[in-house]
């Protein structure tokens, strides 16, 4: 069925759990897990009247971010091992988290993505998360949607 599980992460509780459930999946259907986390950095317009951050800052968020996701994505890499499924890592810096999303799945040539209902910006517990739908609405791989 699936040969390659794209499992996105912003390391959210609820993405956690999306992530074991993804990796059973792959484990029952003998399939790889791509671990992903989008590096999503404010842009510079978002700083007052649009003045330019200092290119020290800017480069000590990124820095961060990547260790941030790296984090997330150790977290993915230690739960597949466990579970005895094939697994690697990808961090990008996309315009946005969906299209993050997408892309690493194109890029990767995922044939399916595994990913939380809701995850950092929830607002509602009922509503599906805005990233979520928009991963739904532009996927050209099937979406399985963790509740």
């Amino acid at each position: 069925m699936f040969k390659k599980i794209l499992i996105p992460t912003d390391g959210s509780a609820v993405s956690r759990k999306a992530i074991k459930d993804g990796i059973k999946l792959a484990h029952a259907l003998g399939a790889k897990v791509i671990g992903y986390y989008a590096m999503v950095m404010l842009q510079p317009s978002v700083f007052g009247d649009g003045d330019s951050i200092d290119k020290g800052i800017e480069r000590e968020l990124e820095r961060m971010a990547r260790t941030t996701g790296e984090k997330y994505l150790d977290e993915i890499a230690g739960a597949a091992a466990a579970a005895g499924v094939e697994y690697s890592g990808f961090i990008s810096k996309p315009a946005s988290a969906y299209e993050g999303i997408i892309d690493a799945a194109k890029a990767k040539h995922c044939d399916a993505i595994f990913i939380a209902s809701r995850g950092r910006s929830e607002i509602k517990k009922l509503l599906l998360g805005s990233v979520t739908q928009k991963v739904l609405s532009h996927s050209q791989v099937p979406v399985i949607v963790h509740r």
